[in-house]
């Protein structure tokens, strides 16, 4: 009981930043949230579980540290989207894709083609950002609809970031459940491989 009791008090933080401060609440509101939520989390330990300020900072160096290679990746891969984009790769992509790909397989190939580089890359936003502008182009240029080629760019992007084993969150997930990586991604695959009524279960 006393472990969700940060959360309501960030819950509750939050809500009144976003009330107060709207779309300004990035800008620092949320960070204090963040903060206060630590240090109730830091008494609750030090007065109802007795444990010295320097287990509970061995604990946190301990759970930064494997965070550590989650944020690496995080870092790196967002170098990605403004390289592409300044090396001119995106124009040449539309270039070359309004050439290749055939207009009654665009929405499959670009589902396919965003998945793919999304698992090479680990990173659905970097994806949208690169390939994902180009196929847009390449899908408004074909006379696609934009919420269809938006569809299948996100479809693809997010599915390949779930799977990947260069991904920020499926390694932040692993390392703080303390599940081998390709553990937790094989489990991702059997549940994001299969349609809503194999998963839940068909009536």
């Amino acid at each position: 009981m006393l472990a969700v009791i940060p959360f309501l008090v960030l819950i509750a933080l939050i809500t009144c930043c976003v009330a107060a401060f709207g779309n300004a609440t990035l800008d620092g509101a949320s960070q204090v949230s963040l903060l206060t939520a630590s240090a109730v989390s830091v008494l609750i330990g030090h007065f109802s579980k007795r444990l010295e300020w320097e287990n509970l900072e061995n604990e946190i160096t301990a759970k930064i540290a494997s965070c550590t290679p989650a944020i690496i990746i995080l870092l790196l891969i967002g170098a990605i989207g403004g390289t592409w984009m300044v090396s001119g790769i995106v124009p040449t992509m539309i270039y070359y894709g309004m050439q290749i790909i055939r207009p009654e397989m665009f929405l499959v190939s670009s589902s396919l083609l965003c998945a793919l580089v999304s698992l090479m890359i680990g990173s659905s936003w970097t994806t949208v950002a690169t390939i994902g502008v180009a196929l847009m182009g390449i899908g408004k240029a074909q006379g696609f609809d934009d919420g269809w080629i938006a569809g299948s760019i996100i479809t693809g992007a997010y599915f390949g970031d779930k799977l990947s084993p260069l991904s920020d969150t499926t390694v932040l997930a692993s390392s703080v459940s303390g599940t081998p990586l390709f553990t937790h991604i094989r489990y991702m695959l059997y549940t994001g491989g299969r349609t809503d009524d194999e998963s839940c279960g068909q009536r």
